[in-house]
């Protein structure tokens, strides 16, 4: 009998809950072999159900139970695996929209608090004044210890223009801090662009969505309209990027990148797992009858010399970009290690309207590279601007995570490196930085918020330096 196909999800994202991510691709979902169950391990499976019925102190309803024990089986798994009842699986699909309702955090959960990885720009958390790295003591009078991240995600949404009360234990204040926040139907914006001097545009692309590739295509052309003539270098800027769907990633590595050219593979057991995807539409463009939303871009923008910002703040499919533009030498990364994420999990709707999202394969670079754990390295190394601020202390990375997947290339296993489209001679590569050529910036560093591709923003500033071909300058 063939297997049934069902609809699922491919996403590569950071630790994020309840705040992006959509579905994106089809695949088996059911094996033609089944598994054979253990029958000993399910016998005191169901003992101990048994127990928390007759002795546990309050009567537990058997659904609790039952989801509980699915929730404690994926999160045991590694810190991206989840557990989607029917109001997650339909808040997931609406994020990857790019609208949602809430107050527009990215969240973990660290010691039992939930931590705010990162607050969304322009949205009810930013205006707010949260940072990264605060953990949230209470959702209005409710302590958050012993909650699910689940649970803490569904109180913090709610209708717009309603309000909620945050606990927030800061670094460096001495006692918890009060935010009063109203809720907003969250809109994000995935890219953000201006011509910050003619010749050189600014991209910033914040998540990975549904139109991001397409929103991607729309901000060139209005560019170099802007610019009235062909581009001398361009940034594109993946800073705190957590990432999104997989093949909004591998539509912003093809705008730059010749068509045919290899941006990402992935390996696993499955095989609908071990994926090889290229910079040709059917890998990016949703639906397939949709027409390319690249085909009028123009054509130098293949060899225009590029620079990519990243940080810790950059995981999954912005190392996806990072890695496959690093690799076939068609931009300089540069900025900080990235997070070092590379798996992809994969949503699975369940018969009930619930849904798994499962780490079903890992994700290499073009040259075979495997980020997990360890990230992509920048080219030039150039610190973050703001010293001795909350959101770099508590920077967290992959390897930081409990549980966290080991690096393939670090003796586990041996992924076989499908065979590479040859080499293109003559690619014209970004002009490098020679570490003679670097001076000390002696001038005091902000000690404040900066704004993405302003004066203020210290690699912005370095990378616009180097595609004019002037020195960077080193803090000291």
């Amino acid at each position: 009998m063939r297997p049934k196909l069902k609809k699922i999800g491919l996403i590569v994202a950071g630790p994020l809950l309840g705040v992006m991510l959509s579905l994106s691709y089809s695949a088996i979902a059911d094996k033609e072999t089944k598994p054979q169950l253990p029958l000993d391990d399910l016998r005191t499976f169901a003992e101990v159900f048994g127990k928390i019925k007759s002795d546990y102190v309050e009567p537990v309803e058997d659904k609790k139970l039952l989801t509980e024990a699915i929730n404690g089986m994926l999160s045991g798994l590694d810190p991206h695996s989840a557990y989607l009842d029917a109001d997650a699986f339909k808040d997931l699909q609406a994020g990857t929209q790019g609208e949602f309702g809430g107050l527009g955090i990215e969240v973990g959960m660290e010691d039992g608090f939930v931590k705010v990885v990162s607050p969304i720009e322009d949205t009810p958390a930013y205006k707010a004044g949260l940072k990264s790295g605060d953990l949230i003591m209470k959702l209005d009078d409710t302590p958050v210890k012993g909650m699910t991240l689940n649970d803490a995600v569904k109180r913090m949404r709610g209708k717009p223009d309603t309000k909620i009360t945050l606990l927030v234990l800061r670094k460096g204040e001495a006692k918890p801090l009060t935010f009063v926040l109203t809720r907003a139907v969250i809109k994000t914006q995935s890219v953000k662009f201006k011509l910050s001097e003619p010749g050189y545009p600014y991209i910033r692309v914040t998540q990975f969505q549904e139109h991001t590739g397409e929103d991607l295509a729309k901000a060139l052309k209005t560019l170099r309209d802007q610019n009235k003539e062909p581009f001398r270098g361009l940034i594109l800027d993946l800073r705190n990027n957590p990432g999104g769907l997989l093949n909004a990633g591998v539509g912003v590595s093809a705008a730059f990148l010749p068509k045919g050219e290899l941006v990402v593979y992935t390996e696993g057991r499955g095989e609908e797992a071990k994926m090889r995807l290229t910079a040709n539409p059917e890998n990016y463009v949703r639906g397939g009858a949709r027409a390319d939303y690249l085909r009028d871009l123009p054509a130098d923008l293949k060899t225009l010399p590029m620079i990519v910002l990243v940080n810790g703040g950059s995981a999954s499919a912005s190392e996806i970009v990072a890695g496959a533009l690093q690799d076939h030498k068609r931009a300089i990364i540069m900025g900080t290690q990235s997070f070092g994420k590379g798996s992809v999990q994969t949503i699975l709707p369940m018969n009930n309207g619930t849904a798994i999202k499962l780490t079903t394969a890992r994700y290499f670079t073009p040259k075979g590279r495997s980020i997990q754990a360890k990230g992509i390295v920048p080219d030039i190394l150039v610190e973050e601007a703001i010293v001795n601020s909350p959101e770099h202390a508590a920077m967290l990375r992959e390897a930081d995570l409990t549980r966290h997947l080991s690096n393939p290339k670090d003796g586990e296993e041996k992924p076989v490196v499908p065979p590479a489209p040859e080499e293109k001679e003559n690619k014209q590569e970004t002009p490098a930085a020679t570490p003679e050529g670097e001076q000390k910036d002696k001038s005091a560093a902000p000690t404040g918020p900066i704004e993405p591709g302003s004066k203020t923003d210290y690699q912005f500033n370095q990378a616009l330096n180097l595609l004019k071909g002037l020195q960077i300058l080193q803090r000291k």
